[in-house]
């Protein structure tokens, strides 16, 4: 027998025990129970998942985040698990699956997953192995894009019968938030989020609706709203708009923050002679958001609270 063989063959006896216990204790714990996907199907989970595979690196942090039973995850481009939660996962032994792009459906049957858990839009989507995914095991379809953390973790709670742990992780950080809220002082005026990626390329710019701006507005900022003609791709985003490089010197902001960099990563766009007269280089009020800043999940938001915190600190 070829290990694949035995890998499905394994799957399937684990399936067929997994259904028998979740048949016994329906009346007690409420499964089976049923799920609404991102794409308007329902999945049947017959029980309480003990072993999810997250098909989407930028879901696994918001798993993790709740103490789900995750046992694999696929990871970024570059083969790495996000840095704000890659020690979590090491110290709860998660598998890295494969990186965004591809996928091994050997690694789905041998992590013999009861759960599967994939992203409808993203990098890390692996919506076309769909099908695939289902012959395996159970398969929730989420849309991490249009919503936040928080939201996110409120529906993974649905899916895998955490609904208590993800409402008091929310619960917790939204504490957090308000406690981090009177350490600081705001300065006056709007602020700017920006992917800064220099001349000759777009520099995503956040929306005052996005996850980035829900986040900095909990802690007192009020969010320009970028012009959303100058989105230079061809559908619009309720989160960032992708803006060539020479729109930059329309912001008015009076305080930039640049995405995926510390403060001194942030020095670029403060030292750019093109942008000189933009008023947050005027007033020295560019900061870095943080170098885990890209993705915003419990561990990347909770890093940028704190960063606020020092740069804000009355």
């Amino acid at each position: 027998m070829t290990p694949l063989a035995h890998n499905r063959r394994s799957v399937m006896l684990a399936g067929l025990a997994f259904v028998l216990l979740g048949s016994s204790a329906m009346a007690a714990d409420g499964w089976p129970r049923s799920f609404t996907n991102a794409d308007g199907t329902t999945t049947e989970i017959a029980a309480q998942p003990q072993r999810i595979l997250s098909t989407s690196v930028t879901i696994t942090g918001t798993l993790l985040a709740i103490d789900a039973p995750v046992v694999a995850s696929g990871s970024a481009g570059n083969g790495k698990f996000f840095a704000q939660w890659a020690p979590v996962a090491e110290e709860r032994g998660v598998t890295n699956a494969w990186p965004a792009g591809s996928v091994d459906i050997e690694a789905v049957y041998a992590a013999q997953p009861d759960l599967i858990v994939v992203s409808v839009t993203g990098a890390d989507s692996a919506l076309d192995q769909l099908a695939e995914f289902q012959a395996i095991a159970p398969t929730i379809v989420l849309n991490y894009g249009s919503q936040t953390w928080q939201e996110l973790a409120g529906h993974l709670g649905d899916a895998t019968g955490l609904e208590e742990a993800a409402a008091a992780k929310v619960a917790g950080f939204d504490a957090y938030v308000a406690d981090a809220a009177a350490k600081i002082t705001v300065p006056e005026g709007t602020a700017d989020i920006i992917s800064f990626n220099g001349a000759g390329q777009d520099n995503p710019i956040a929306r005052a609706g996005g996850v980035h701006a829900a986040l900095l507005q909990s802690l007192g900022f009020t969010v320009e709203d970028p012009n959303p003609e100058w989105h230079s791709q061809p559908n619009q985003r309720a989160d960032f708009v992708w803006a060539p490089y020479e729109k930059l010197v329309d912001l008015t902001s009076a305080t930039t923050f640049i995405l995926s960099r510390d403060n001194e990563g942030a020095k670029a766009f403060l030292e750019d002679p093109v942008l000189a007269n933009l008023p947050s280089v005027k007033a020295g009020q560019v900061y870095g958001l943080g170098a885990n800043s890209f993705r915003i999940d419990f561990y990347s938001a909770t890093e940028i609270v704190d960063g606020i915190v020092e740069n804000f600190s009355k």
